[in-house]
């Protein structure tokens, strides 16, 4: 190993971490956004009364987009997505930043999982319960705030930690379209001074800088969530 080598690279590493983390974060905070919205409107397609009415008509419109999406977005990789924003649309006339495609590419993958997961969460609500809540009166929007939400947030908890450190590692793609993230520099650090064994070796190191906190944030919440301190789930 070259120690003065890794001593010279470490602040392109970091400058390089911490646009991942940059890109990553508000690719995942909107994919939450995107994820939830998706989730409520495949519950409450569900779950909701059935109308026949407008409203009825275009929720069941917006479901059947949802369910498309998530199946789209879950089952093309996150590579051929951010090649179709960065190389397709602007033959469409439409021109995004290498920055712009990795944080629309990544709330575009996160969006589906994000779903899945808020739906899954949301589907542990018992039937007793949304009855009770329409006995004392409170109307369908209602019944989701107060009653469902509130419990799948806790239960959502492991899961959402999962999908977290699954988009960071997917960061690891952005170099594809020109991004100078950790996997472009170690690349580019091999391409100029074949130091092959340091260049990796800082690239894990920095992924286990983003990663372990997640972990370790995942773990703490599952323990309280065993013990029932998020309240009752």
């Amino acid at each position: 190993m070259d120690d003065a080598f890794i001593r010279q690279v470490i602040p392109l590493y970091q400058k390089a971490a911490l646009l991942t983390l940059g890109i990553g974060g508000m690719g995942i905070v909107l994919s939450m956004v995107v994820g939830l919205f998706c989730a409520l409107v495949r519950y409450h397609a569900v779950h909701g009364q059935r109308r026949r009415s407008v409203r009825g008509g275009m929720l069941q419109v917006a479901n059947v987009i949802v369910v498309a999406y998530t199946e789209l977005s879950r089952n093309t990789p996150l590579l051929i997505q951010l090649f179709f924003l960065y190389f397709a649309f602007p033959r469409m006339g439409i021109l995004l930043s290498s920055e712009q495609c990795g944080v629309i590419g990544l709330t575009f993958l996160g969006g589906s999982y994000m779903a899945e997961t808020f739906r899954s969460a949301l589907e542990t609500v018992s039937r007793p319960q949304l009855e009770s809540g329409a006995c004392i009166g409170l109307t369908q929007l209602q019944i989701v705030r107060y009653v469902v939400v509130p419990q799948a947030a806790a239960v959502s908890v492991p899961g959402l930690c999962a999908n977290i450190m699954f988009l960071i590692k997917e960061t690891s793609v952005f170099s594809a379209v020109a991004l100078a993230d950790l996997m472009y520099v170690a690349k580019d650090l091999i391409g100029l001074y074949y130091k092959t064994d340091e260049s990796l070796l800082l690239l894990v190191l920095a992924y286990a800088v983003l990663l372990v906190p997640v972990a370790v944030v995942s773990s703490f919440a599952e323990r309280r969530l065993r013990r029932g301190q998020f309240g009752n789930v």
